[in-house]
């Protein structure tokens, strides 16, 4: 039973130190990263838009 725990315990050890190597990223970049995405999903959503416009305009005039 003791070696169950020590098994836990050394685990939870690893989980700690592979944390405390976690790069996280700053504020500054996080904002950066947010700008870049929620642009990139505004222009991707109006270049599929118009997409589905013309090709609703083209099949109602065929």
């Amino acid at each position: 039973m003791k070696k169950i725990f020590k098994k836990i315990g050394k685990y939870f050890k690893g989980v700690k130190k592979e944390v405390s190597r976690i790069r996280w990223t700053s504020g500054k970049e996080l904002i950066k990263y947010s700008t870049a995405t929620l642009s990139f999903m505004i222009f991707m959503g109006a270049y599929f838009y118009l997409i589905d416009l013309l090709i609703a305009a083209l099949r109602s005039n065929i």
